[in-house]
């Protein structure tokens, strides 16, 4: 039974969810930002879902023994049952807001549109469109490139979507400043280096598909050493200089600092092979680490 539940916390995509929501509460934190109705944060949680579960919507049981495969074939109406819903509830969320406060979206300046619309486009080009004679032009195909598209809009969803809900919703303009640009390539790192790591686990397909990922081109020693060490490094140390410039306390600093420690220890492990579920718990599960620690920090450091 707890297999199960797990099963379907993890493919569902609604941990996915989750991590969105501690990362976005972390992000309007630390940037001292009043936090969004809570309406908003159902919106992300919708979202997130939805993207992710669309590219297994046309998984189906293939008794090869992959557990998620097998999954979504098994409970499938499940899963369509849940796109419906979320995609009502986030359709609603961008009526109300645009019913609301219309005169001040149509009158946003060009930057404050292109910011917005930025992360959505990148995000559905990772997939691109479904027609296999137009695969070369998914970013997902870019071996090199893929994690830090991934890296990239879910800094977008946690440091740039809050704030700029959050100014519609108040009609006031958001603009980003130094602090923001510091959070934002902070969760840019870390979420790359998740995705470096479960490259890592697709190293098989995508070197038969001649997917030249990291592990592909480097091997798995050099990618540890020479790219997830290195680029934790520098998200760590950007946020060390937020802290700095915010003049945050040690504590404050020290419980921040704890997601990218472990984030250094499971890029060292990482030379050993890994269950799937591993991957979905233990690697994912440090952005729900990381915006649980940097919740408790602002709120207690």
């Amino acid at each position: 039974m707890l297999r199960s539940l797990v099963a379907y916390i993890f493919f569902s995509n609604y941990f996915y969810g989750i991590c969105a929501l501690a990362l976005a509460i972390e992000a309007s934190l630390q940037q001292q930002i009043p936090l969004n109705p809570p309406f908003f944060y159902l919106f992300l949680f919708a979202v997130t879902v939805l993207y992710y579960t669309k590219a297994y919507l046309g998984e189906k049981r293939t008794g090869t023994g992959n557990p998620r495969t097998d999954w979504y074939g098994h409970n499938r109406n499940f899963v369509l049952a849940s796109q419906a819903v979320f995609t009502i509830v986030a359709a609603v969320y961008l009526v109300i807001l645009l019913v609301n406060h219309f005169n001040f979206i149509f009158h946003l300046p060009f930057t404050q549109w292109a910011l917005m619309v930025t992360f959505p486009i990148v995000s559905l080009s990772y997939y691109g469109i479904s027609d296999p004679r137009f695969a070369k032009f998914r970013l997902r195909n870019i071996g090199w490139l893929k994690p830090f598209i991934i890296g990239f809009v879910w800094a977008g969803l946690a440091n740039i979507y809050p704030m700029m809900f959050y100014s519609i919703e108040h009609e006031t303009v958001y603009v980003p400043d130094l602090v923001g640009l510091l959070l934002f390539i902070k969760n840019f790192m870390f979420v790359s280096v998740l995705s470096i790591m479960f490259d890592i686990k697709d190293y098989a397909a995508d070197h038969n598909r001649q997917l030249k990922t990291f592990v592909v081109k480097s091997g798995l020693r050099k990618t540890i050493f020479f790219i997830l060490i290195p680029l934790s490094a520098l998200g760590l140390a950007s946020f060390v200089t937020y802290g700095i410039i915010r003049q945050f306390s040690a504590l404050k600093i020290a419980l921040n600092v704890i997601p990218f420690l472990l984030l250094l220890q499971v890029a060292y492990s990482m030379h050993r092979r890994k269950t799937i579920f591993y991957y979905l718990i233990v690697i994912d599960g440090l952005m729900l680490v990381k915006g649980i620690c940097g919740i408790i920090a602002m709120t207690f450091g």
